[in-house]
């Protein structure tokens, strides 16, 4: 059996579900944020701050990161491995892609953790 390392998943199937899962974290994420902005009668610094200083926001947000990176890692992974059949230079850009989403991943925790 050939195993594709590039892959997330261990399958199919299995990047079939993760991207679902992440999706429906998305989801819920965006209608908690949406939420934010219907309750509160007047959205300022200091309301926007206070929600995000709360431990509940701030876990949440990082998993919605998390699946965030995941459901992009992904489609680059099949986008690239559909229309880009050089192998150097498809393996080229998925580092630099892996890289990139690294650095949004820390950047969201410097973020997220710096409120």
């Amino acid at each position: 059996m050939v195993n594709n390392v590039a892959t997330v998943g261990r399958s199919g199937i299995h990047d079939f579900v993760l991207l679902r899962a992440s999706a429906i974290i998305l989801a819920l994420y965006t209608l908690t944020i949406a939420g934010f902005f219907v309750i509160t009668p007047d959205v300022t610094y200091e309301n926007w701050t206070a929600f995000f200083a709360c431990l509940p926001v701030k876990i949440f947000t990082l998993v919605a990161t998390i699946a965030l990176l995941a459901h992009a890692w992904i489609g680059i992974w099949q986008v690239l491995s559909d229309y880009v059949k050089p192998t150097f230079l498809r393996g080229t850009l998925q580092f630099l892609f892996a890289v990139l989403l690294l650095v949004y991943l820390v950047s969201t925790f410097l973020i997220v953790w710096g409120v």
